[in-house]
C-alpha cells in the first residue's frame, strides 16, 4: 500500500515539472496599503466652517400634488427661496440683489408656437407656450431622479453676477417641497450621470484645468453631497446628440426657454476662491 502511494506521489510531482504542468509566475508583490502618518495628532475638537454643503430646507409657500415635482414653475420656487431669505444676498437659499431684480423680467412672456407641451399625445397640434425672455435670470428647468426613489427632482439654474450659475436641486415630499442641493460658481457645464449631477468649474489659478465636482445623494444626510472633487485637464463642453424616441432623458420644464451655458471667455473677472463655492456668490 504504501509503495503504491508512493508511487502515485512520484508521478505527481514529475507531471508538474513537466512543459505541461504548472509553472511559477515569479515572486509575488508584497501588498501595500495605507500607512497613517503622525498618528499622535490630536482629535479635532471643533469642526471647520461649513459653507452649506449639507444644508437642506422646506421652501415655504410650495405645494405638491401627488408628490411630483412636473408642473411646478421653477420661476415661482425660486421667488418662495427669496421670499423666505429677503435679507440673504448669499447662502444657499438667498441671491443678490441684481438677481432679485431681474425676476421681474420672468412675468414678461410672450407666446410662441412650435415647441408641443410636454405629455400631449404625438400627432397633436403643437400648443402655444410661454416663454420667459433672455433677461430672466431663471434657466429652463430639468426634472430627474436624483435619489434613487423612482421620482424625479427638480433641478434649477440661475444666472448671477461676474458670470456665475446657481444650482438648486428639490425632492417633493410630504406634499411640499424641499431643497436638497445649492451651490453656485463659475460653471463651465453641468451634465447628469446615472443619479450623479456633475459640475464642471473654472479653476482658480491653474490654467487648461477645471474642478469637476460629482454631487451624490446621500441617504444619511437626505441631501446631494459633493461626493467626489477632482481637478481634470479643461475640455471643450460639446452637448450630446439628441436621444432616440423614447430613451430616457432628464425633461426641460415648459415654463423657461434654453439659454446657454454661462460664457467662460478670457474676458471673465479673477474667478473666487474655491472655499466659497458652496455658499453662493453675490
Amino acid at each position: 500500500m504504501l509503495a503504491a502511494t508512493a508511487a502515485v506521489l512520484s508521478f505527481s510531482l514529475s507531471a508538474c515539472g513537466s512543459e505541461s504542468g504548472l509553472k511559477s509566475a515569479g515572486p509575488t508583490t508584497a501588498a501595500v496599503g495605507p500607512v497613517r502618518l503622525w498618528p499622535g495628532l490630536p482629535a479635532i475638537s471643533a469642526p471647520p466652517l461649513g459653507f452649506g454643503e449639507s444644508d437642506k430646507e422646506r421652501v415655504p409657500g410650495v405645494r405638491v400634488t401627488h408628490n411630483s415635482t412636473r408642473g411646478l414653475d421653477p420661476v415661482t420656487v425660486v421667488r418662495a427661496e427669496v421670499a423666505a431669505h429677503p435679507k440673504d444676498a448669499t447662502g444657499a437659499g438667498g441671491l443678490p440683489e441684481q438677481t432679485v431684480t431681474r425676476l421681474a423680467d420672468c412675468d414678461r412672456r410672450s407666446a410662441t408656437q412650435g415647441e408641443k407641451r410636454p405629455g400631449s399625445r404625438a400627432g397633436t397640434r403643437p400648443e402655444r407656450q410661454p416663454q420667459a425672455p433672455a433677461s430672466c435670470p431663471v434657466l429652463k428647468a430639468y426634472h430627474h431622479d436624483l435619489t434613487g426613489d423612482g421620482r424625479d427632482e427638480l433641478i434649477v439654474g440661475v444666472t448671477l453676477p461676474r458670470q456665475q450659475l446657481a444650482v438648486r436641486c428639490y425632492q417633493a415630499e410630504n406634499g411640499g417641497l424641499t431643497r436638497i442641493m445649492s451651490t453656485s460658481d463659475q460653471v463651465v457645464a453641468v451634465e447628469l450621470a446615472g443619479e450623479d449631477l456633475i459640475l464642471r468649474v473654472v479653476s482658480a489659478g491653474i490654467p487648461g484645468y477645471e474642478y469637476r465636482t460629482a454631487w451624490s445623494w446621500d441617504a444619511r444626510q437626505g441631501t446631494m453631497l459633493p461626493a467626489q472633487d477632482e481637478i481634470v485637464p479643461a475640455r471643450m463642453y460639446t452637448p450630446p446628440a439628441p436621444e432616440a424616441s423614447g430613451a430616457p432623458s432628464p425633461s426641460p420644464s415648459a415654463s423657461q426657454a434654453p439659454q446657454d451655458p454661462p460664457s467662460t471667455q478670457s474676458t471673465q473677472p479673477p474667478p473666487t476662491p474655491r472655499a466659497s463655492s458652496s455658499a453662493g456668490t453675490p
